[in-house]
């Protein structure tokens, strides 16, 4: 899984005076992580912060505004590869924003 780990997301939390932890998992659609893993984990973490409530999101799912962050990153790239805009946050420095 991904760094930070739910426990260590969940206690820097409520170092930082949290006392409700929203985990919102960063997947597409509900899988054995969304299902099994990530509610263990975070059941685990809570057990060290027992005033704390916490809630589990669903995942992003196609949710009509996903198409829209999807399409204007296209663009943007499209844009920059025609020479009209300069290159995103993610790919500045890499040249991976480019046609093959």
């Amino acid at each position: 899984m991904a760094q930070p780990s739910i426990r260590d997301a969940f206690g820097s939390c409520v170092q930082q005076g949290a006392n409700r932890v929203i985990v919102s998992p960063f997947f597409l659609f509900p899988r054995r992580h969304w299902h099994q893993d990530i509610p263990s984990l975070t059941a685990e973490a809570a057990k060290e912060h027992p005033r704390v409530s916490y809630i589990i999101t669903a995942p992003l799912g196609l949710h009509d505004l996903l198409v829209d962050v999807v399409d204007d990153r296209i663009q943007h790239c499209l844009s920059h590869v025609a020479g009209d805009a300069d290159e995103c946050a993610v790919c500045v420095g890499t040249s991976k924003c480019r046609l093959y």
